[in-house]
């Protein structure tokens, strides 16, 4: 038999007392230092041609959707206290250059005007890249020779390789195309050298100088971006994405290119994927804390919690709403996620 011991209370200094502010949910509150809400958020759609929406399979609760569905979402994202929203076009036809990416009325250019119109204080922010246009699925104009935009044939680089200069002419005439659509933001997502020098000087020359760039300037070779490739249509057909985006290995990297972005005239920045990357949108933003900075919750990272909640392994909610904390806490200001209505519900 266990004799039953009287026990003994040991006596902390008074000064070692935390959980004095963890007693009651009021209190909790009120000295919370990081506070998540709707107007964080950043609302991904998906554009295409057509009517109706198109679920993707690998991101449950979202979906390609026509014009007229893409208004009804962003209204939607509107009611919630949401924003913004970004915008992905899937066009009618690719071909080398990506031509419906910069015409008076592609997919994104009829969606942001049909935006602008029916909620003109929705922020409308647009993807600025090649990859959703081009037949061959790549973020810039290969070394070919074709496609009418390119330079002769690169003889010191292989064939395929995606080409950054005549690149950046295409970048400027997507960036202006949607300025003249109504776009209030062009996010360059290419990771091209000077894409936002050469989007810079491309909206002064036509008069859209106000037009601020959300610079996608830290975009890792990263695996979690699966899903969107089925969501953009926009996969490459061979080789990979790794002569321009981030090893996700490197962070010094990381400031190097925030550095060259800001030098070239970035109003904000991103960091993209978002959840395994916290590190690296702390020190983004320790280097810059006077620009506003975003980072991308991106599809993989989405899908996941998904899954797992559609399992009955995790509360969705909790891990949603613990998750976009996490990558406000880190630093980012900005949140683009495919969570936004859900979270905005959720926080109400």
């Amino acid at each position: 038999m266990f004799k039953e011991q009287e026990l003994t209370t040991h006596q902390l200094p008074f000064t070692a007392r935390p959980r004095r502010l963890r007693q009651t949910e009021a209190l909790r509150s009120m000295v919370r230092e990081t506070e998540l809400n709707a107007r964080d958020l950043i609302y991904p759609l998906f554009v295409r041609h057509g009517q109706g929406r198109t679920p993707i399979a690998s991101m449950p609760g979202i979906a390609q959707l026509s014009v007229d569905e893409a208004v009804r979402e962003a209204e939607g994202a509107a009611k919630l206290g949401v924003p913004a929203v970004i915008l992905f076009g899937i066009p009618a036809e690719k071909d080398p250059v990506g031509l419906e990416n910069f015409a008076p009325d592609g997919i994104v250019q009829q969606a942001i005007r049909a935006i602008k119109r029916e909620i003109p204080e929705m922020v409308v922010v647009t993807d600025v890249c090649l990859c959703e246009y081009t037949d061959h699925g790549h973020c810039g104009i290969l070394n070919t020779g074709g496609g009418g935009l390119a330079t002769r044939p690169h003889p010191h680089l292989p064939e395929g390789y995606v080409l950054n200069d005549p690149t950046l002419d295409v970048l400027g005439r997507v960036a202006v195309s949607h300025a003249e659509a109504g776009a209030d933001i062009v996010a360059p997502s290419g990771m091209m050298d000077g894409m936002v020098a050469a989007i810079r000087e491309s909206l002064d020359e036509t008069g859209f100088e106000n037009v601020p760039i959300l610079s996608y300037a830290v975009k890792y070779a990263s695996s979690f971006y699966g899903p969107f490739r089925d969501a953009a249509e926009g996969a490459p057909k061979f080789g990979d994405r790794k002569s321009h985006q981030m090893d996700p290995a490197n962070v010094r990297e990381a400031l190097k290119e925030a550095a060259l972005d800001v030098e070239e005239g970035a109003d904000m920045l991103m960091v993209k994927p978002a959840l395994a990357y916290l590190d690296v949108i702390r020190v983004v933003k320790d280097a810059y804390p006077e620009l506003p900075l975003a980072a991308y919750n991106v599809s993989g990272e989405y899908a996941m919690v998904k899954a797992a909640a559609q399992n009955g392994w995790i509360d969705e909610a909790k891990v949603t709403l613990e998750t976009l904390t996490a990558i406000k806490r880190a630093g980012a200001e900005l949140l683009i996620t495919y969570h936004a209505l859900d979270a905005a519900r959720w926080l109400k």
